[in-house]
Formats: C-alpha cells, structure tokens, sequence
C-alpha cells in the first residue's frame, strides 16, 4: 500500500528514536552517557508528555531524539511528534508492545496530517520508518484523514454532488451498491422533509443510499447529517455563527469513512449507508417557521426553527433506515451546540436506546482512547418538541437543548430497534499538536473497535 505523510519504508540512514514516559525518565536518564545526561539537563528535558528532545551527534549531526509522552496508547501523545522533530527519518529504537506501537504510528499518521488542498504546507513532517504497514492501524488513519479532508472542504467542493460522488467512488472500489434520490424524486419516493430542507438551494437535495454485504449478515445502518452547508435558513445564523457551518457535513462524513472502514475490513455486516445531503439555504422556495411538513414516517412536524434542520432531514433517513430491519442503527450529526456547550468540543454527545450498545461504545472509547460522553434521553422532556397543530414541532426551548434534539430523532426510529446517536462537533477550533485546527474524527475509531466486537469475523 501506499504510505502516507510521515511515514517510510525505505530509511537505511534512519535516526534511532526513543520514548520515554515522565514516570521512567529517572531510568532513561540514568542508563544514559554521560554527555547525554548532561545534555537532557541543560534541557530541562524531563520526559513530560508532549515534549521532543534532539540528541546531538560529537560531529555536529544528529545522534537520535527522544519523545516524552503520558499514555503510551494515547494516539494523540505522539502526535507532537512529527513536527517536534526535525524532518528526517527516525526508526523506533524503543521496545513497545503491539497495541503500544499502533498507537505510536496512528498518532505520527494523525500528527503529520495537514490539509493540503489550497495551500502548501511550509515543512514536511519528519518520517518514521515501518517495515510493514499494519492494514488496520492505517486503515483508522485513512478513515480519521477522510474525515478531516471532507470537514475541511470548503462548500463550493462538498456539496450534495460531491458527497454522492464519493459514496459512489467508495462503492465502487468494495463493490456496493450506490444509488442517490436527488432532488423532486425525494418527494416521489417519499423523502420529503429532506427535500423541504434542501429545495431552496440550486444543488438538489438527496438521499445517498449506499448496500454491501451478505445477505445472511446482521443488518448494520449508518446514518450522516449531510448538511453541506447551513445558513439556519430563514431563521438565520449570524456572522460568526454561519461561518464555519462548512463543517455541517460532519455527521455524513464520519459514517461515510466508518462505512469505508467496515467494508475494508470486511466486517461480516450487511452494510447500508444513508447520508441526508442538503444545503440549508435561503431563497423563494425556502421551508419557513411555522410551516408544518410531511415525513416518511408520517409524523407531521412543526418547524419552530429552520436553524434546527439537521433533525429534520435525519428523520426521514432515520425511518427508512428502521425500513430495512436492522440489527443496530447508528447515526452521527453535528447537531446542537448544546452538546458543545456540556461536554466541550473533544467529547461528542452519545444517545442511545440500548444500554448494552451504549455501554460497549464507551468502553470501546476508553480502551482506544477515543471517549465519547453518554446523554439522557430523557422523555419528559419531549414536552419541548410540543406542537399544537402537529404531531411534534422540531424545536422549541433553550433547555437541553442536546437532549431534546435525541428525542426527536428517537421518535422515527421504531420501536425496539437498538439505535444509537452521536452529536459530534467534527471541528477543532484552535490547532494543537496532532489536532490541526479544523475538521476532526471523534468516536469514529470507537465505533469501528465497537462494531468489530459486536460482529466477529
């Protein structure tokens, strides 16, 4: 396979690098020459987690380096790593075991990561040589990079077109199935609330329905907010508000590259994907407060608010997902600032109605380092959604905010389906070692050790 940046296999001068945990320092430093002591000390070198120190060589060269790093299966305490060090190739020289390793060479993966497509990055990252290239540990890498490649794009590259035409690249490498109801055929299908958020804009709106797999395999249904971009409609957003909201896709491209994931790993699932792609848009034809619309489930809705549109077009996809008798049915949104304001950008919000799936979700988070935060899905609370001339209205308080948007997707998922929701925020706002500011994948490598545990090959 091809290697991404920061990675080599062909490094025959590669300088030995070491890692070192704050806690083992005092060892390292003690098994250390004694120039080399003397040099960590002028340093003030201590093996704290984040930190890079360059060994130098009698010459004037380079000798090696070391990482100071916390979690040595934290992905992300390597992902200062890349760019810490100078730009040459470094070959492990620490002994770490398997799960270890992996961590280190998806957290140089994600820490050499720059988004490239406009702009040159200023340096490469430096390399760290790999004998053989583990197909899972890259695999993650490729699903997180997808997601930060689609976030990062700008609206006038990922609209509704263009979500369609990766899901068709992608099927058509695993062999899937790719079909996409775009535009009045919403309404002849029976999609119309993704089609009322979507028609104001002069890029159709569609349903994106992608098929794998064995018959004879569990029912496996992901689901993505695909909202290209949101102005909030005619409820409209203000400046600083609307204008990242290019990231408003990030629900659909997480479950595009989980799906990616699955079928590339060949997970004994039978696979759909349902990607609700729009851009919420302000024109002659744009949904308005007030209005009640139609849904597949026949659940008539209020629209309080057509800044909370992303509920909107998941509900129809979320009940032609419960359509096709799933085993599990996961969908990801970037759905409430609530959930932003309670948890923080780093931990999506998790809503599910199995405490099972919630549970092994989570503690697939934890085992990989990718946490996610379970919700309520608190049922009083549907009392927000109270519509006096519809079955439920799509908003209506400032209170829990995060939850109530979850009882509203709940209500299109039927009854005894295991469904789980992520509200994830896809974004990171200021850059950080490993974490460019920018598009981000979080919980996804939690739903893929998840999914790969609840279906064994």
């Amino acid at each position: 396979m091809n290697l991404p940046d920061g990675f080599t296999h062909n490094a025959p001068a590669a300088l030995p690098l070491e890692v070192v945990t704050r806690a083992g320092y005092a060892d390292w430093h003690s098994a250390q020459p004694a120039p080399v002591q003397l040099w960590a000390d002028a340093q003030g070198f201590d093996g704290s987690a984040g930190t890079a120190l360059v060994l130098p060589a009698a010459d004037g060269d380079i000798a090696g380096a070391v990482l100071g790093v916390e979690d040595l299966l934290d992905p992300a305490a390597y992902g200062h790593a890349p760019f810490a060090l100078p730009a040459r190739d470094w070959s492990l020289s620490t002994s770490l075991d398997p799960a270890q390793r992996a961590a280190l060479e998806l957290g140089w993966g994600l820490g050499s990561y720059r988004f490239t497509r406009y702009k040159a990055p200023l340096r490469a990252p430096a390399q760290l040589l790999v004998a053989t290239a583990d197909d899972e540990t890259f695999g993650l890498l490729a699903a997180c990079t997808r997601v930060r490649d689609m976030v990062n794009t700008p609206t006038e590259d990922m609209g509704p077109d263009h979500l369609e035409a990766i899901a068709r690249e992608i099927g058509a490498r695993h062999g899937a199935q790719v079909e996409a109801i775009a535009g009045d055929a919403l309404l002849e299908r029976n999609f119309p609330a993704i089609h009322a958020v979507g028609r104001a804009s002069h890029r159709a709106p569609r349903l994106i329905a992608l098929h794998w797999g064995d018959e004879s395999h569990p029912q496996l249904v992901l689901v993505g907010k695909g909202v290209c971009f949101d102005s909030g409609g005619l409820d409209i957003k203000p400046a600083d508000g609307m204008r990242n909201m290019k990231k408003d896709m990030g629900g659909a491209a997480h479950a595009i590259a989980l799906a990616e994931l699955v079928m590339a790993r060949g997970l004994p699932v039978r696979l759909s994907l349902l990607v609700a792609a729009v851009e919420n848009s302000i024109g002659p034809d744009a949904f308005r407060p007030g209005e009640v619309i139609a849904t597949r489930a026949g659940i008539s809705v209020e629209i309080d608010n057509t800044d909370a549109e992303g509920r909107v077009v998941l509900c129809d996809a979320l009940a032609h997902a419960g359509e096709l008798s799933p085993d599990l049915i996961i969908d990801f949104a970037t759905l409430t600032g609530a959930a932003r304001i309670a948890l923080g950008p780093d931990l999506p919000a998790l809503f599910a109605n199995d405490d099972a799936v919630a549970q092994a979700w989570l503690d697939a988070g934890n085992t990989h380092r990718d946490p996610l935060w379970r919700m309520p899905l608190w049922r009083p609370y549907l009392r927000y959604l109270t519509s006096n001339i519809a079955d439920i209205a799509n908003s209506g308080s400032k209170m829990a905010g995060a939850v109530n948007a979850a009882l509203y997707l709940e209500r299109f998922v039927p009854a005894g389906t295991s469904w789980a929701h992520l509200d994830v925020y896809a974004w990171n706002d200021a850059a950080r070692p490993g974490r460019p500011a920018g598009g981000e994948a979080l919980g996804l490598r939690s739903a893929y050790a998840m999914l790969k545990a609840r279906y064994p090959g």
